[in-house]
């Protein structure tokens, strides 16, 4: 069953003032936290940074910034393994793993194709507790220079991919709007993708009576979703990249040739990104629990959110940095 988000007035609140991290690099669109409460994101020039904040009682120190690996494209979602691991959705390589600890930044490629096609923007992924991995490829008709068109055309090309181990990619949901984030049930029941061309949350169940079937967790969310994570709470952070705009919906009817005559204007004149940025926390049955919203003008276009001991830290595809604050 669906729901709608939340009405609740309390639930909306700004965000406390955010400490921001430069990162000698731009677009840092995910952002996790490690198994010891680091955090880890990649920039468009392909490099891993993992970023040790600084402690609560001097929030003013510098945070430590240090190269751990390089793909040699341009990573996207990142997700830690339990042993400390990391896979890497990297837009023009696929998924990729790679050890943060090595030293010598070594690259596993684990999947570079799928149905038969070379897998490009490949945009976030999850790992269930066996080993298997769940993870979205945004579009097939554009790349992420050209994301802004997909969105005008709203023509679904976006895919759920899982990939067992020792397997091969395998498609389980196929004609997704613009396939973002990714996230499991805390009992691993169902996963959770951002269908950020919809503004909805779609669900697909993986075990119990209702296995395979799709369903939807939260509509009509307020703005564009991208990355998801888990919350301490057992639901789900998700990133909103921008608001809703009335003349997108509306172009949204229009026929399909007039859509991919503004997507092709959309490559020429690419908007610019949204002045600010809005996080959302959903619970386990789609509800809106809270909104949280950064003040003024601060940080633009806020595409991951995650949040460990009561830290919350924000990435963006468009920033030079990330921004953090205690909650």
């Amino acid at each position: 069953m669906s729901r709608a988000p939340g009405t609740n007035p309390a639930a909306h609140a700004p965000l406390p003032p955010l400490h921001l991290v430069a990162l000698d690099g731009t677009g840092p669109e995910d952002v996790v936290f490690d198994h010891s409460g680091r955090v880890l994101t990649g920039v468009a020039d392909g490099r891993i940074l993992r970023i040790e904040l600084p402690s609560r009682d001097r929030p003013d120190q510098p945070a430590l910034v240090r190269e751990v690996g390089r793909t040699g494209g341009h990573p996207l979602g990142l997700e830690v393994l339990p042993d400390g691991r990391l896979l890497v959705c990297d837009a023009q390589l696929g998924l990729l793993r790679l050890d943060p600890d090595s030293g010598d930044h070594g690259i596993e490629v684990l999947a570079d194709s799928v149905a038969g096609a070379p897998l490009r923007f490949c945009s976030n992924a999850v790992a269930a507790s066996d080993g298997t991995v769940y993870f979205t490829v945004s579009s097939r008709r554009y790349g992420l220079d050209d994301w802004l068109s997909d969105i005008v055309e709203h023509d679904p090309t976006g895919l759920l991919v899982r990939l067992a181990p020792g397997g091969e990619p395998e498609v389980l949901l196929d004609g997704l709007q613009f396939a973002n984030g990714a996230a499991l049930a805390p009992d691993e029941s169902y996963v959770v993708v951002a269908e950020t061309g919809a503004w909805r949350l779609t669900r697909l169940w993986l075990t119990g009576p209702d296995a395979g079937r799709r369903d939807t967790l939260t509509a009509d969310l307020p703005g564009f979703p991208d990355n998801l994570s888990r919350s301490p709470s057992g639901g789900f952070w998700a990133a909103l990249a921008g608001p809703r705009m009335p003349p997108l919906e509306w172009l949204h009817r229009a026929s399909l040739p007039v859509r991919r005559a503004a997507a092709a204007t959309a490559r020429r004149l690419p908007a610019p990104p949204p002045r600010a940025a809005r996080v959302a926390e959903v619970d386990v049955d789609g509800r809106v629990i809270r909104e949280l919203r950064v003040r003024g003008r601060q940080y633009r276009m806020a595409t991951s959110v995650a949040e460990y001991d009561g830290r919350l830290v924000i990435g963006s595809l468009v920033e030079g940095t990330i921004a953090w604050c205690d909650l």
